[in-house]
């Protein structure tokens, strides 16, 4: 753990005019606040805003973001307060505080319902103050080292996922390398500990073999003084790759280790941009370049800031290396990512210096989405590392993921501009608007008034921006058409009792119906989620709608046969799930599912599992008995029987003979000597569907018999 003097002396070190006095304050308010606390480890919970604010310092970032950092859970886990803060430190870290405070309350409660929400506040925590992602990112990188003494493998699973999911891209937008390289290989070492532990021995063997023989120092030797009989001045060193890098190369390439060129990378350091492409120049004329591996990063930065100048050549040693040309600025840029720009800036704020246009991106794009599902497949933050680069017939430059096509050019130029867009030229020629875009394209987008969204845009569309875009439209759309859908079925069921139906109708009757508004009953109608013929009744009667608990006829869906089950607001389509047959007797549980109203499963169902992520669609239910009773269900079984004359008339009577019928046979398999058989039976509860399979399995000629239940 630092101490007081060490970590003061570090942050003096890059910052002569760092605030002395307010580091060694925050330092003692901390250590004085958390007092006895400890941590999973064991350790002090003092060592842990400390470690913070070393990881702080080691990005070189300014006075008030260290201090956040060694204050950041006092408010949380002490009796400190932000207003205490604000008077002893000032209102800039008070409100730095504050802000990663309500972010790890956040992420204490985090789970699948609340995750997208979380992150919303996360992204507009940030977009008003850089630094408050920088503190979170430094405590998350802390709290990643320390992971192994949690002892819960799903916790440390979760949280490892999440960091390699959330945090790790986040810390790559805002050009965090060094940041993002440590997170992704603590994540990586936790979800896949084996492939880690492989890649890393493959490293050290190589390195060690590369140390023997000093392939570095030759490499480096022989392009420095390429570059020095041309006049160039340059600072050149190699570079490993990191093992998690390496482990997501091999699997987006699928390909073994031996077999990947750019474990190793060089870099050349220049004083000027200019010397940058000498240096390329150079280069390429004493060594054959790698064709499809040259990227000019400095003419078209990436959205992060990141520039530099990538080739790959069969270089010194007839080897075949990655050469990156940058100037030392962005070598700290491409390090230290927002952390650099103010120390090359008059302002040294670098909320002032940076640019949050992805993180209204983002934004927008949570606010198009349905669901957290939805969120993750649009958005896993990595939209642009593989990028297209195009123009507008203006000249200005859009970036965008390999393989996006006009419509995601249309969307990345403003949200309307895509909503009406109805064809596009590239490079003068119009063109289908599922063409993909190549580098330099120029693309002219052709909008109409009329325009709206089509629903097969979704199919080649590879931004998130468009992706929710569209789909936020058809979801809109779907939903006008569902409540004049809603609104039709109603107003012909109620007419069939020679009542016309009227506004006042229906609003007289909407607190029998527990609905908030006359659209969002019809679009429950629309939608099949309400039986039209129990809502007419409730709407031209008095009948009062019962709540989810006690007991309330529903209609079943298949077949019209009234069914009664207990935790089932009226009106509700109901139907059994043909994987289990639910049987009165069996204890079951409700599924909501849009559009198909709710479906009755065994509480043992194997295809609950799908359901485990999403809660909000399990409802309780209950059989009530008397009025299940009533009427008939289906079972099916599944039976080995042997193949001689007699069988199915031996199957048949032993159903028969308890009070059964079989209502439909298949031959799922045959062998010379045994039929494997699916009956589906008529029976009045699991009661007496187990007395069938008594007696069915008392046959001599019957093998086996089980019910079925996937």
């Amino acid at each position: 753990m630092l101490r007081q003097y060490e970590l003061v002396d570090r942050v003096k070190a890059y910052d002569a005019n760092a605030n002395e006095d307010a580091l060694n304050r925050a330092y003692v308010f901390s250590m004085v606040a958390h007092g006895s606390q400890v941590r999973a480890s064991g350790d002090p919970y003092f060592s842990h805003p400390v470690e913070v604010a070393g990881i702080l310092s080691d990005l070189k970032l300014d006075s008030d973001t260290i201090v956040t950092g060694l204050l950041h859970d006092t408010v949380e886990d002490t009796v400190a307060t932000i207003t205490e803060i604000e008077s002893l430190f000032g209102k800039s870290v008070a409100s730095l505080v504050d802000g990663v405070t309500k972010l790890s309350k956040l992420e204490l409660q985090s789970d699948d319902k609340r995750q997208v929400e979380n992150f919303r506040k996360l992204l507009l925590a940030t977009s008003r103050d850089i630094r408050v992602l920088l503190v979170k990112l430094a405590d998350r990188q802390h709290n990643m080292q320390t992971l192994h003494h949690i002892k819960s493998s799903g916790k440390r699973s979760r949280i490892a996922r999440e960091t390699l999911e959330i945090f790790a891209p986040l810390a790559e937008r805002i050009g965090m390398h060094q940041l993002k390289d440590n997170l992704e290989d603590l994540a990586f070492s936790e979800l896949h500990t084996d492939a880690r532990s492989t890649i890393v021995a493959r490293l050290s063997f190589l390195r060690e073999e590369a140390v023997e023989q000093d392939i570095i120092g030759q490499i480096g030797d022989e392009l420095t003084n390429v570059l020095k009989s041309a006049g160039i001045k340059a600072s050149i060193s190699g570079r490993e790759k990191s093992p998690y890098s390496i482990w997501r190369k091999m699997q987006q390439k699928n390909v073994e280790f031996e077999r990947l060129s750019d474990i190793m990378a060089f870099r050349v350091v220049v004083d000027n941009i200019g010397d940058c492409y000498k240096a390329l120049g150079i280069v390429h004329k004493e060594y054959r370049c790698v064709p499809g591996r040259f990227k000019d990063y400095i003419s078209t930065p990436k959205r992060n800031g990141y520039r530099s100048i990538h080739t790959g050549v069969i270089g010194p040693l007839r080897l075949r290396l990655e050469i990156q040309f940058r100037t030392q600025e962005m070598c700290d840029v491409a390090e230290f990512g927002v952390a650099a720009h103010w120390r090359y800036k008059e302002s040294s704020d670098p909320i002032e210096t940076v640019e949050y246009g992805w993180v209204k991106e983002l934004l927008e794009i949570l606010d198009d989405v349905a669901d957290q599902e939805e969120f993750f497949e649009r958005t896993r933050l990595d939209l642009y590392k593989d990028r297209v680069f195009c123009f507008t017939p203006k000249g200005e430059l859009i970036a965008l993921p390999q393989g996006a096509t006009p419509v995601d050019f249309a969307y990345e130029v403003h949200s309307e501009v895509g909503d009406s867009c109805v064809s596009a030229k590239i490079n003068g020629r119009t063109i289908p608007l599922k063409t993909k875009l190549q580098n330099g394209d120029q693309v002219q987008i052709i909008t109409s008034k009329a325009g709206t969204p089509e629903p097969e845009w979704e199919q080649y569309v590879v931004t998130g921006k468009a992706r929710s875009r569209i789909r936020s439209f058809i979801r809109s759309q779907r939903r006008n058409e569902c409540i004049k859908l809603g609104a039709a079925i109603l107003d012909k069921s109620i007419a069939s009792r020679g009542i016309k139906i009227s506004d006042k109708l229906l609003e007289d009757a909407l607190p029998r119906l527990d609905a908030n508004d006359i659209d969002a009953l019809f679009l429950q109608v629309g939608e099949g989620d309400l039986n039209a013929d129990l809502i007419t009744d409730i709407i031209v009667g008095t009948k009062q709608i019962p709540q989810t608990v006690g007991k309330i006829k529903n209609f079943k869906k298949n077949g019209g046969h009234a069914i009664s089950l207990q935790g089932l607001k009226a009106g509700l389509m109901v139907h059994y799930s043909n994987c289990c047959h639910p049987l009165p007797g069996d204890r079951i549980v409700g599924i909501r599912a849009p559009g198909k109203g709710v479906a009755i499963h065994t509480i043992d169902c194997i295809s609950l599992e799908s359901f485990y992520d999403m809660p909000e669609r399990w409802m309780d239910v209950s059989w009530d008995y008397p009025s299940a009773k009533k009427t008939t269900h289906v079972g099916r079984l599944t039976l080995q029987v042997e193949n001689q004359r007699g069988t199915l008339a031996a199957l048949a009577a032993g159903v028969a003979n308890n009070d059964g019928n079989i209502i439909n046979l298949k031959i799922i398999n045959r062998e010379p000597s045994w039929f494997e058989l699916a009956l589906d039976i008529e029976v009045r509860d699991a009661r007496h569907l187990n007395e069938i399979i008594a007696s069915l399995r008392s046959l001599s000629v019957v093998g086996t018999v089980d019910r079925e239940v996937l």
